[in-house]
């Protein structure tokens, strides 16, 4: 979608305002959602060109070529998603696009992390082109953090200041997306002060990511210039942040925390204006099921939040935060995405424009929108043999070893596993599994890096990914070796993607094709390749919400926070910055 105004366009604009010229489309006997005074309102909207030219009392103008009776219906801005990632989809941006456009989403803050981490900074001019001719507004955030955790990871590519600096200047980058590397930014390392000032140096936003960030951490991180997070675990950490005048960006792919959170909000003196809203992740059933921003809006406001400050939120809050006066509202001089909504409170989108034009309608896009072919073959591995994953013990033939192990699914802790130990390697008890990350870039050596881990309660197969944040390597979480081997063979054959293997054959596969990230395929079709998927994987693993949970699949090697993490460089500790051999046994 071109932002741009015609001067020519503009001064139609002018002209139709005042009634001497015919307005293009004329949305005639709906209420307003008036973001800005909280008022609905009856109004007539005329639009000329891609831009609202007049918002005026009902029934006073007649005169549009087209005329669009929108009675009974609410007309809301354009929904603004603050921060996500495609890849979390599995969709590439036209795929994303006809996916929640029809929800009422018509800008996205894109920050294209993960096709970063694969393909640098050519994953991100792909992301650019990809995203053009759209009915979505997509707003590319420049990676930050590519790997997410230098020194504890391999991703397939490296970002640093002089690259970010070049993106910067990209007219199409809005901003520094995330920066992850916490304990970089407080220790004023050179990469991350790098980073972060070109993004202060540009003008533009520098976006953050501040997890269990409080008090004087949290302090010196913004006095470092990051300006916002959406890392929010807490009503405590919750209101920090909005303290520190950082922008929080709610975010709807985390339910558990929602209901602490509102009743902190609901006990504030206002509405912060430096709160909007955000998916982060969703799974393509999940968006195609419930539409993205337009569920978390809903779901705010079911928990009590007005309609109208749900919606000023993820509208015009968004757009203060982006500094657009061109969207986020619905008046005279910005574009023209209007959402018309059947019902307010359940947020029932019936029709939605973008840029003045009619795209969606009773769930679907009018037009499929254009579809771009994606980067490839970027699973640069072999087969693997059995042994890649089995617990290996350095030193050990048959006997004993005090092993290092994760303890835990989402939080993790250092544990120490006593183990017996057959033919060089460790037997494993039953509530124990192994997780084996092969570094899939081609930018290092493909040694397997084999972590015991207990939290997951006992297995009965193997799921394996190469959407694992942030470097996105091969991950085989399991049990049994037959399993392990089967589910990663089929992503190394089909070029990276999620696979299930049970009784040492693959019984689920989601091909990824497009940087082992992204799917071909239509988004209908994604959607359902993954909920078989995530059904095979209900027969391995006994999910224990909030916790221990699908979604944490992929963040099982996320090294940036403070925790123990398996990655491609072995068991690293994101606190302290130490990498250790996981096959390497303690000292008895």
């Amino acid at each position: 979608m071109n932002d741009p105004i015609d001067p020519a366009i503009r001064a139609r604009a002018v002209q139709a305002a005042r009634g001497s010229a015919r307005f293009d489309r004329l949305l005639t006997g709906g209420t307003v959602v008036d973001v800005a005074t909280g008022e609905l309102r009856p109004a007539d909207i005329g639009i000329v060109g891609s831009m609202i030219a007049s918002v005026h009392p009902p029934g006073t103008r007649e005169d549009a070529d087209q005329v669009h009776d929108v009675a009974g219906r609410f007309l809301a801005p354009g929904f603004i998603d603050s921060h996500l990632h495609y890849e979390s989809s599995f969709m590439a941006p036209a795929d994303y696009a006809a996916s929640v456009v029809p929800a009422g989403t018509t800008t996205c803050v894109w920050d294209p992390h993960e096709l970063a981490n694969v393909l640098g900074l050519d994953g991100v001019r792909w992301a650019i082109e990809a995203s053009r001719d759209l009915p979505l507004r997509s707003l590319i955030a420049a990676p930050s953090c590519v790997p997410s955790a230098p020194g504890l990871e391999m991703a397939g590519a490296e970002i640093g200041a002089t690259e970010m600096a070049e993106m910067l200047a990209w007219p199409e980058i809005c901003g520094v997306a995330e920066v992850m590397d916490m304990p970089g930014v407080l220790r004023g390392t050179a990469h991350m002060t790098g980073i972060v000032g070109a993004g202060l140096a540009s003008g533009k936003n520098v976006n953050g990511h501040a997890r269990g960030m409080v008090d004087g951490d949290l302090q010196a991180y913004a006095s470092a210039g990051v300006t916002s997070c959406h890392e929010i675990i807490s009503p405590e950490d919750f209101v920090q942040k909005l303290r520190t005048g950082m922008t929080v960006e709610l975010r709807g792919s985390h339910d558990y925390v929602l209901p602490q959170v509102l009743t902190q909000l609901a006990a504030l003196p206002m509405l912060p204006p430096n709160l909007v809203l955000c998916t982060d992740d969703i799974f393509p059933d999940e968006l195609i099921e419930k539409g993205g921003l337009r569920d978390t809006i809903a779901r705010i406001i079911a928990r009590g939040v007005n309609p109208i400050a749900a919606i000023r939120c993820a509208t015009f809050h968004a757009a203060l935060r982006l500094k657009r006066d061109d969207i986020g509202l619905i008046g005279a001089g910005r574009q023209a995405d209007i959402v018309v909504l059947s019902e307010l409170t359940s947020i029932t989108v019936d029709r939605v424009f973008t840029a003045g034009r009619l795209v969606a309608q009773d769930g679907k896009l009018i037009e499929p929108p254009r579809r771009s072919p994606g980067p490839t073959n970027t699973v640069k591995l072999s087969p693997q043999p059995i042994e890649s994953f089995m617990p290996k013990v350095n030193g050990v033939g048959d006997g004993r070893a005090r092993l290092r192990k994760i303890v835990g699914a989402r939080h993790g802790k250092w544990g120490v596993l006593e183990a017996e130990v057959r033919n060089g390697y460790a037997v494993l008890p039953t509530d124990h599994a192994l997780i084996t990350i092969i570094h899939r870039h081609g930018r290092a050596p493909a040694v397997p890096q084999r972590s015991i881990i207990e939290g997951w309660g006992t297995l009965h197969g193997a799921i394996a990914t190469t959407l694992s944040h942030d470097s996105h390597n091969l991950l085989v979480l399991g049990r049994d070796a037959a399993d392990m081997q089967a589910a990663a063979n089929a992503l190394i054959a089909c070029g990276g993607g999620m696979a299930v293997a049970r009784n040492g054959k693959v019984t689920a596969l989601v091909p990824l094709p497009i940087a082992g990230l992204l799917a071909e395929t239509p988004p209908e079709e994604t959607a359902a390749n993954f909920a078989q998927l995530r059904a095979e994987a209900d027969q391995v693993v006994d999910w224990q919400p909030p916790f221990r949970v699908f979604r944490m699949m992929t963040g099982l090697s996320l090294a940036c926070n403070p925790a123990p993490h398996p990655t491609d460089l072995g068991l690293t500790d994101g606190a302290t910055g130490e990498v250790f051999d996981p096959a390497e046994p303690l000292p008895a």
